[in-house]
């Protein structure tokens, strides 16, 4: 009799365990459990990704170089690809490709250095008419100040200058580091861009290839419509500079200010950079009007400046960059303005494609887009006019079990 009254009391004594149980977590309400499991995990998200960040940031001289040549890459990459279609070899492609980038770079700032100099040339004796106009009013204005007042801020500014000379030596020092850095930047750049529009493809199967099998399909494709994204990015930015130029150029013309074509092209190139390259370029455009024209002619380039500034970065770009990212307006501001917080200049410059990349590559692996998809075919422009293959022991397209899966069959 007592073993069957020990087989019966395990599981009551079960049942009244799971009974408390149940009415300790009806004492916890179910919104307050959901929040709590949504609070851990959302925070380990935020713990990884700021050391993420931080880990970056100590490597800024080698990530901001490759993420540049990547959006060169992005804009270069149509014209390497129409040359292959044309014949010509993968490598000559490319150089010429580049050669003809930088000439154009380089023949852009040519024309607006020239152009610029020669003009504030002509222009010196209405500058030095306009420096004795502000002194006289200085002098004769409401703050009267005299030549010798003006002489004593001189001596005051020489001196100060003298007893911190040793601050200004260290501060020339780091400038001139900084111009080492960015030398190094910009060599670094230029190499990463080459192997980017030559082998981007097999790069990207080689990375692929490093994770586990079944995972190469979905980061395989993953990454081919994330750089798509990008290239669409890269694209909007330029007609975005464009309209820049165009409209402040334009409005320089329209007022009589000299020299609006290589002020059409200085903010062209200057809109790549944000922030500080629309600073720089609205300042030379009211610095020429104010110095040609007079104050109420640079007011009213001011208020071009700042009006086709605004159009550009709260409605055009928004509206413009959305569609082709497939962002909303609201997260392409956010993204701008949160990026120049953490990180200013690259992060403002970065935040967008990468904000597009991660949000074409997320919709993809979680449509499960790799099972049907036949867009992420290895390119038909290789050299060899098939697929990239990879070294022996590369684990991306290493053999015929090994090989990237994309849909169908590759071609041999």
């Amino acid at each position: 009799m007592k073993p069957h009254v020990r087989r019966t009391a395990a599981p009551r004594a079960l049942q009244a365990a799971a009974a408390n149980s149940s009415r300790n977590n009806d004492e916890v309400p179910f919104a307050l459990r959901v929040s709590a499991a949504w609070a851990w995990r959302l925070g380990i998200v935020l713990i990884v990704g700021a050391g993420l960040v931080w880990i970056l940031s100590h490597f800024s001289l080698l990530i901001i170089p490759l993420m540049v040549a990547a959006l060169l890459a992005g804009l270069l990459s149509p014209v390497t690809k129409w040359l292959r279609r044309n014949r010509l070899p993968g490598g000559l492609s490319v150089a010429v490709t580049i050669v003809a980038f930088l000439g154009v770079i380089t023949a852009a700032l040519a024309l607006v250095g020239r152009q610029l100099a020669l003009g504030f040339r002509d222009l010196w004796g209405e500058t030095l008419q306009g420096v004795r106009q502000v002194q006289d009013w200085l002098s004769s204005g409401p703050l009267n100040i005299t030549a010798g007042d003006l002489d004593s801020l001189f001596d005051e500014a020489s001196t100060t200058l003298q007893d911190n000379s040793a601050n200004i030596l260290s501060g020339a020092l780091s400038v001139g580091s900084s111009a080492g850095h960015f030398a190094a930047g910009l060599l670094l750049t230029l190499f990463a861009l080459v192997f980017f529009l030559l082998d981007g493809r097999r790069i990207w199967e080689f990375t692929s290839g490093l994770l586990p099998r079944r995972a190469r399909p979905a980061a395989y494709g993953a990454g081919i419509h994330g750089w798509e994204s990008m290239v669409n990015y890269v694209r909007v930015q330029v007609m975005v500079a464009l309209i820049d130029a165009v409209g402040i150029g334009a409005g320089a013309a329209l007022i009589g200010v000299p020299l609006a074509l290589p002020l059409g092209v200085l903010v062209f190139l200057g809109s790549f950079v944000p922030l500080v390259g629309a600073f720089v370029t609205g300042f030379v455009a009211v610095l020429l009007a104010l110095v040609a024209n007079g104050g109420v002619n640079a007011l009213i380039m001011l208020g071009i400046v700042l009006l086709v500034q605004q159009l550009e970065s709260h409605i055009l770009q928004p509206l413009v960059m959305g569609r082709a990212v497939s962002l909303h307006p609201l997260a392409v501001i956010l993204a701008v303005t949160g990026g120049s917080l953490a990180a200013g200049i690259p992060g403002a410059l970065f935040s967008v494609p990468l904000l597009a990349i991660l949000n074409t590559m997320i919709r993809y692996i979680a449509a499960r887009g790799w099972e049907d998809d036949l867009a992420i075919e290895p390119d038909a422009e290789n050299d060899d006019g098939g697929p990239a293959e990879g070294d022996s022991g590369s684990g991306a397209g290493s053999g015929t079990e090994d090989a990237l899966p994309t849909g169908k069959e590759r071609r041999p």
